[in-house]
């Protein structure tokens, strides 16, 4: 391995154990930003030279601790000091001494404030990611402006408005006692699946640039689950991302078209990714604490292990899903699950389970998508093309509007085999982008 791969591998392992410090000290987003980039700098200086230090988190904290210092005491001399602000000469003793210091605790409040600090309850889903993203794991404004298809200004502003709300909110940097800890702990599990939900729901066209959204979710989410390695939902919730993106390569067809789960070639699978993902789930499972992250992984388990989709145990997922809707009742679960109803006492009674949630589904893609392939299995051609319809008219990708084409083209073939006299009459009005 190179100087610079090496080192760049350690900076951003340390980067969020070397800001989360960095942030309970100076109490201040920007400067322990700009205190890790300057301890980074020198790091990229030093390191070749000298070699790696014993500890690289411990040698940042102290290098930018003493770098901010020394820019506060020169750009203002009555700005406050943060408590013990002596500047340490010498560093390798003080690498020792503060790497002693940092024992697992400390170093898990530190990160763990740090999650919480970006994904404060006042900001909006979008700010909680972006600010996560450019805070915590390093990405730039120009990545993260070009996964979100955003301007970089628009991105620079959103960043900082972000910052500006946390300033306002005033939120404590004290250590969370275990009751709050465990509340932090859910809103940052919520706000990573967010994260990489963005790469996992983006068109074909736009799945490179977000790339590193996902990754860097599922490598956050193995950090908490390093920091909370008995913690059965964020086991949960590290497998459901882990087998959720091992089928990111059968996802999109040559022609950037959506492929459906049981469409999918099974062979461009990643096996590694789904025996980690298997493994987590299976020791989630054996703690006996149910959690939302858990069933889902569970779901996703039962899909990985179907060589073929004929295998998949459709009775089992139903049963998930019936667990899922008494612990997060929701309309989309319940959509959800209609499908497995639908493989196990078919359409009809799936057709049945989803006109309850008509309204407010009311604009939701998956709902008329759904809907419509039902109905087309019943032969109510149709009221399937008019369901279609409505889901191109409300499709947010060019990927989720031609998968429904697809469907409309089959339904033509279908309707065009029926004996002259019988077929669907036209229908007025096609929805956007019909037929």
């Amino acid at each position: 391995m190179s100087d610079l791969a090496w080192i760049e591998a350690s900076l951003i392992s340390a980067r969020p154990q070397a800001i989360g410090a960095l942030l309970r000290y100076f109490r201040n987003l920007d400067t322990a930003e700009e205190a890790f980039q300057n301890a980074c700098l020198r790091a990229l200086k030093a390191w070749p030279q000298n070699g790696p230090p014993r500890d690289a988190a411990a040698w940042l904290i102290m290098v930018g601790r003493n770098v901010a210092i020394d820019d506060i005491r020169k750009t203002g001399r009555h700005a406050p000091l943060p408590e013990d602000a002596a500047e340490i000469s010498d560093l390798d003793d003080a690498e020792t001494e503060l790497a002693d210091r940092l024992d697992g605790a400390h170093y898990r409040d530190d990160i763990l404030r740090l999650l919480f600090i970006c994904c404060h309850p006042q900001l909006p889903a979008t700010q909680q990611i972006a600010l996560a993203l450019r805070i915590v794991s390093g990405l730039s404004v120009k990545q993260i402006a070009r996964a979100f298809l955003v301007s970089d200004a628009a991105m620079e502003q959103r960043i900082t408005r972000a910052k500006a709300a946390i300033a306002k909110a005033e939120v404590p940097f004290e250590t969370p006692g275990a009751p709050e800890r465990s509340e932090r702990l859910a809103a940052v599990a919520a706000m990573l699946y967010l994260v990489f939900n963005e790469r996992y729901s983006a068109a074909a066209d736009s799945v490179d640039a977000r790339v590193p959204l996902c990754e860097e979710a599922i490598r956050l989410a193995r950090l908490l689950l390093k920091l909370f390695p008995s913690e059965p939902e964020i086991m949960g919730l590290t497998a459901l991302m882990l087998l959720q993106h091992a089928r990111s390569a059968a996802r999109f067809d040559a022609d950037a078209t959506l492929v459906l789960l049981d469409d999918q070639d099974r062979r461009l699978w990643n096996g590694t990714l789904i025996a980690e993902g298997l493994a987590l789930i299976d020791k989630a499972i054996r703690h006996q604490r149910t959690g939302s992250y858990q069933i889902q992984a569970a779901i996703a388990a039962l899909h990985a292990r179907a060589a073929t989709p004929a295998e998949t145990d459709w009775l089992q997922i139903d049963l998930l899903y019936a667990s899922l809707e008494i612990l997060q009742p929701s309309p989309v679960v319940t959509l959800n699950r209609s499908v497995a109803v639908s493989k196990c006492r078919g359409p009809q009674a799936a057709l049945e389970m989803i006109a309850p949630l008509a309204s407010r589904l009311s604009n939701y893609f998956h709902f008329f998508g759904v809907q419509g392939a039902y109905l087309m299995q019943l032969g109510r051609h149709d009221e399937a093309r008019i369901s279609f319809n409505r889901a191109i008219a409300l499709a947010h990708t060019s990927a989720e509007a031609a998968h429904i084409r697809m469907h409309l083209d089959r339904l033509m073939e279908e309707c065009s085999s029926i004996p002259e006299g019988r077929a669907p009459s036209p229908l007025a009005g096609e929805g956007r982008g019909g037929g």
